[in-house]
């Protein structure tokens, strides 16, 4: 009998198959380039439909209008709770430099701040622990939090001009910003068979022991069944990253109005600023999107250039 070739079923880069823990998921900042705040939280607004005039050099459909799926979140300011320094990639303290009454939502928030001055000595790295502002949105009042790494010549004295302040979405893009990845969780879908979980292959409709199920667990020996099986668990929720998103179009909600007349499907009207983004973004509406410069741009995305014309929802 001749033996089956084919690649397995469910990548296993992404073991174990498990719900992640909180919303917003944690970066690896070492190979991120990028100047000031290398990281911004967004939240999902939907998808649309936008017309857009092709511009990339040599490209098949260069000067004329096209129509390409996109996606859009909206971006609420944010501020700054704390400043975490770290030596050999290790905390070795944390000054908190904001107790808005927001945060009381979410965390325990002293009463009482100290001040810079009492920065500890050695440190050879610094980053800010930075909160969202939806309450400027329509969807909540419970702020997001997360771990967000500065790039600057002086990087405590940057960090310092920002305290108390609010940072915008115009403070994080720049010209540099062509292409960012996107961080965030997928759908939910909970408890799921393997069919649909890794993919595999329906058996024949008078096999035993069911049709959607694996036809072997394991071998005989090693006696045990291994990871590698495939079987039911949860599917969904998982973090994920979509590397280098064309930025299509950003602006203020009150320059430059994309507000369908009765807002956008299960989330509503954006309240504040915006982003348009070429593709897809995994998660459901108002999902915490995680926005960074792109961690290894390509070439072939790095010179499209698209002209947005129009948003179709």
């Amino acid at each position: 009998m001749p033996a089956a070739k084919r690649p397995r079923h469910g990548s296993l880069q992404f073991y174990p198959r498990k719900r992640i823990n909180k919303f917003l998921p944690s970066v690896n900042w070492t190979p991120i380039s990028g100047t000031g705040i290398l990281g911004f939280i967004t939240y999902k607004v939907g998808m649309g439909t936008a017309i857009i005039k092709d511009s990339t050099d040599k490209s098949m459909t260069a000067g004329k209008k096209i129509a390409i799926p996109v996606t859009i979140l909206e971006v609420p300011n944010m501020k700054i709770f704390s400043i975490r320094f770290y030596k050999h990639k290790i905390p070795m303290g944390e000054i908190i430099v904001s107790n808005d009454k927001e945060l009381k939502r979410k965390l325990y928030v002293p009463k009482s701040l100290k001040t810079l001055d009492k920065a500890p000595e050695g440190y050879d790295d610094i980053r800010v622990i930075a909160y969202s502002l939806p309450k400027q949105t329509s969807i909540k009042k419970t702020p997001d939090l997360i771990e967000l790494a500065v790039s600057a010549d002086n990087k405590l004295d940057f960090v310092k001009s920002l305290i108390g302040k609010e940072i915008s979405l115009f403070d994080f893009l720049n010209e540099k910003v062509k292409l960012l990845d996107v961080r965030g969780l997928t759908i939910g879908r909970g408890l799921s068979g393997p069919v649909k979980r890794f993919g595999i292959t329906l058996k024949a409709h008078k096999s035993e022991k069911g049709v959607r199920r694996p036809g072997s667990l394991a071998p005989w020996h090693p006696a045990r069944v291994t990871y590698k099986t495939p079987q039911a668990g949860q599917l969904g929720m998982f973090t994920r990253v979509h590397y280098n998103l064309n930025l299509i179009k950003s602006g203020k909600i009150s320059e430059s109005d994309i507000n369908p007349k009765e807002g956008f499907k299960d989330y509503g009207k954006i309240q504040t600023n915006y982003i348009i983004l070429k593709g897809s973004v995994q998660g459901p509406s108002k999902r915490q999107i995680l926005l960074t410069p792109s961690f290894r741009p390509t070439k072939s995305q790095a010179k499209k250039k698209f002209e947005f014309q129009e948003l179709l929802v």
